[in-house]
């Protein structure tokens, strides 16, 4: 989580506090995002299956909530990966958003064994208790379950993409270099490098000879913690790094700050929000996942 995070979580409007908690994948908000703003966005999910499921990763069951077109067989997949405050309703709408244009996406709760994200009402205990804790390997080999789970549901695995936003942004990226099926990716305003460790061994800038999909990154001119200087030496590293690596590009918005998207958090910009995504749906497009 980075510093303009929490700046952003100013709220602009009250609601009751019961009316979003996290409850359940997908369900209500995250209580450190509380309360949220009132432009909201709430996309319904008629026409399709979505809700809570059940991935099995070994002996584990890993959590999470898909979204795909009623009885639609041969979906391409989209992986979600949520920011620190896990897959509350706000990432779960971002799943229907995707459903409704025929992709099966699934977004997993990749923070689970670490502990619940979604009831932490405080920010660096979230981080310092949870986000800390969780291996960059262990969300490596969760998305990868994701993608056998759903090649048993019948969806099209060979046609593979992944976004992210902030903490799953970075992801993006990392995963982008993991997995070889993926086509496309998009990281939404993810950190680009910074201090290692052994849980997260590396960054993306580090991983660009790695990359195996092209990666379009969306990014705020007025993002204070991930500055454009770090935009423009990835941008450098991309362009001697592998062939996907040297297809990738960024799409910065000059007025945009960090988490843009959020359309739950003051920090909301509809024209940017809008533009990133139909850019992101194009370049899934572009990638051949479409």
């Amino acid at each position: 989580m980075l510093k303009q995070d929490l700046d952003s979580l100013t709220p602009s409007r009250d609601f009751n506090r019961r009316d979003f908690v996290q409850t359940a994948v997908g369900s209500g908000f995250a209580a450190a995002v509380l309360p949220v703003t009132a432009q909201t966005i709430k996309t319904d999910a008629a026409g399709l299956e979505a809700g809570e499921v059940m991935i099995p990763v070994g002996d584990f069951k890993l959590p999470a909530y898909r979204a795909v077109p009623a009885g639609k067989k041969n979906a391409p997949v989209v992986l979600v990966v949520s920011e620190i405050f896990g897959v509350h309703e706000h990432i779960a709408d971002v799943a229907r958003r995707f459903a409704k244009q025929g992709y099966l996406a699934i977004a997993p709760e990749l923070f689970v064994r670490q502990g619940d994200a979604g009831s932490y009402g405080e920010i660096a205990k979230l981080m310092s208790e949870v986000i800390a804790k969780v291996p960059d390997a262990q969300v490596m080999g969760d998305l990868d379950a994701c993608v056998a789970w759903a090649k048993t549901q019948g969806a099209d695995t060979s046609k593979l993409a992944v976004t992210g936003f902030c903490w799953g942004g970075r992801i993006t990226w990392l995963y982008a270099a993991h997995n070889p099926g993926v086509k496309a990716g998009v990281a939404w305003y993810g950190r680009l490098l910074g201090p290692t460790n052994p849980l997260q061994p590396r960054h993306p800038i580090e991983l660009v000879g790695e990359l195996k999909a092209p990666v379009l990154g969306l990014y705020g001119g007025q993002d204070t913690g991930i500055p454009l200087d770090t935009v423009d030496k990835m941008k450098a590293a991309l362009a001697e790094g592998s062939p996907a690596a040297r297809r990738s590009q960024f799409q910065v918005y000059a007025d945009a700050p960090h988490a843009f998207n959020a359309d739950y958090r003051p920090s909301y910009r509809k024209d940017a929000a809008e533009d990133g995504w139909k850019r992101c749906l194009e370049w899934f497009k572009a990638q051949g996942v479409a």
